[in-house]
């Protein structure tokens, strides 16, 4: 039986003791997230405008083409289910001019002028539910058109003058039950032209003619191909083609005008020149595509989908005019439809895309070349072959520049003098021989005098690749 004197000796003392901490209430338990708690955000408001007339939320912009002050919004008119669609039309011109910086950039935010609150010129009515799309008819923006939920096409005409705009309405259509989206044709051989493109997988294209009373809304074509709601749809930008998406995975590029049915080269259907469907397994997007831009010089179309997916697929070229520049015949320069790079950047669906330009469109105008590139970095797939021939490269990331491998964009580079060597030829240049190797106690052929030397590097690495050596002339 122990002793009280001997558990004594096995405590600590009090000046061994640790710090005794007392719980004052105010400490965060262990298993708490700090994380958790909500982080004060402040906002500034740098506008030097609005408006707030909806009373409910708002799904379409449309600005005019030549008055980009004159714009138009479209949505709901209430938070109700059965609220009926509304649209407005303002002028942001009446807002003060301010600074290139925003105010919130001021020495003194606190002077910040007030944002001048916008009035509405016109009120856009008729829908029996929400307006979901817009567009001005181009190229002057001469008609104002809406697409709603509740299957509606209708037409303003725009009158626009100093200070004022007279919106009169020249007619509906309803040949579906949702519009999803409308896109205006850009060609000045067919304007005041739209496509159209509907929840039943339609795709209607109009011509507006307010000078026939009796038929304003001109149906010029529709296409029943899709077999799900055709989700979003782009001309390319000379006007003759019409690309379109749909919920169940395919693109179609629809000839509307008949350009390329003139040079040969629709699909078997009569109707389009590239037909992708889900049924490739190459292009199938589970769940869907839902956007789409095309290249502003019309080489590509981009169709952004269900996680995150991306495809990319090259256009046929229509101009004569580009094929006669290149030296290349009308057939050569038609070829279209490959499947030039499958992505996927992001977890969430692709709801919209835009395609950027390097370097000036003026310069291509002027015989010069327009510096764009697009550089993907993909997962190669056997049977997305790269469009260099006799490439055999078939698994493994490639970096590609417009359907080629980069071994292949290097080596061609190098073929026409935009390319120099790999950094080691250089070395084995200072040391007297490009291949690599010696025979015997001389170089290899190609080094002899300086163009010599070059030419021999050069023909070595064009005929090995970056390695050099199984293309020596030495003995």
């Amino acid at each position: 039986m122990s002793h009280p004197e001997e558990m004594d000796d096995d405590l600590l003392d009090v000046e061994d003791a640790a710090e005794e901490i007392e719980n004052s209430g105010d400490d965060i338990a262990m298993d708490s997230d700090a994380e958790d708690e909500e982080e004060e955000v402040l906002l500034q408001n740098d506008s030097i405008a609005y408006f707030d007339l909806p009373q409910d939320s708002l799904f379409t912009i449309a600005q005019h083409p030549l008055h980009p002050s004159l714009v138009a919004v479209g949505g709901s008119a209430g938070p109700e289910d059965d609220a009926p669609g509304a649209g407005w039309l303002f002028d942001t011109s009446a807002a003060a001019s301010r600074p290139v910086l925003p105010a919130s950039y001021a020495s003194n935010p606190a002077e910040t002028p007030k944002s001048t609150q916008l009035d509405s010129l016109f009120a856009l009515e008729g829908h029996t539910d929400s307006i979901n799309t817009l567009a001005w008819t181009l190229p002057r923006g001469e008609f104002l058109v809406s697409g709603g939920l509740d299957g509606r096409m209708k037409v303003w005409k725009a009158d626009v003058r100093p200070g004022t705009v007279d919106m009169k309405l020249v007619g509906e259509a309803q040949e579906v039950e949702e519009v999803n989206w409308i896109s205006a044709c850009p060609s000045p051989n067919h304007p005041n032209t739209i496509a159209l493109g509907a929840s039943d997988g339609s795709v209607w294209v109009y011509t507006i003619d307010a000078g026939d009373a009796s038929n304003p809304l001109q149906i010029v074509q529709s296409y029943f191909l899709h077999t799900a709601p055709c989700t979003a749809g782009a001309w390319t930008p000379d006007g003759h083609l019409l690309a379109t998406v749909s919920e169940d995975s395919s693109l179609y590029v629809w000839d509307v005008w008949g350009e390329a049915a003139a040079r040969n080269i629709t699909s078997e259907n009569g109707m389009t020149v590239v037909s992708l469907t889900g049924e490739d397994q190459r292009f199938e997007v589970e769940g869907g595509l839902y956007s789409i831009a095309i290249d502003p010089r019309g080489s590509f179309v981009a169709a952004g989908g269900a996680g995150g997916a991306v495809k990319v697929v090259s256009l046929p070229r229509l101009s004569p005019a580009s094929s006669q520049q290149r030296g290349k015949s009308p057939a050569d320069a038609t070829a279209g439809g490959q499947i030039l790079a499958s992505l996927h950047t992001q977890g969430d669906s692709v709801e919209s895309l835009a395609v950027s330009l390097r370097g000036d469109p003026a310069d291509d105008a002027a015989g010069g070349r327009l510096r764009r590139r697009v550089h993907l970095r993909v997962r190669r797939d056997p049977a997305l072959c790269c469009a260099a021939p006799h490439c055999r490269r078939a698994r493994g990331p490639l970096r590609r520049q417009a359907g080629v491998c980069q071994e292949h964009v290097a080596a061609d580079e190098l073929r026409h003098g935009r390319r120099r060597p790999p950094m080691g030829f250089e070395k084995r240049r200072r040391h007297g021989h490009d291949c690599g190797r010696r025979h015997g106690q001389r170089p290899c052929q190609g080094v002899e005098g300086p163009q010599g030397r070059w030419r021999g590097r050069r023909r070595a690495w064009l005929r090995a690749g970056r390695d050099g050596r199984e293309g020596c002339h030495g003995g």
